[in-house]
């Protein structure tokens, strides 16, 4: 599918390769997995420290799984 973003605009061929989409989708999932652990860890020291359920940050965490989940399922069955 990359190939046909960078075919419908011929400048971005200059300047974005397959190398740099990589790296872009590297660095978004390493990204995505900090946030996570940095909400998991506010949640239980939330918890933890003030006795507090905190169902927002929760709610992130059980989004991430969904999202994540789903999408690989969604990637396994199509590919």
């Amino acid at each position: 599918m990359n190939g046909h973003i960078l075919a419908k605009v011929p400048i971005l061929g200059k300047f974005v390769d397959e190398r740099f989409l990589e790296h872009r989708r590297r660095s978004t999932s390493l990204a995505g997995l900090a946030c996570l652990l940095a909400t998991g860890v506010l949640f239980e020291c939330r918890y933890f420290a003030d006795h507090i359920w905190n169902w927002d940050l929760f709610a992130l965490i059980v989004i991430f799984a969904l999202v994540k989940f789903s999408t690989m399922a969604w990637h396994r069955l199509t590919d």
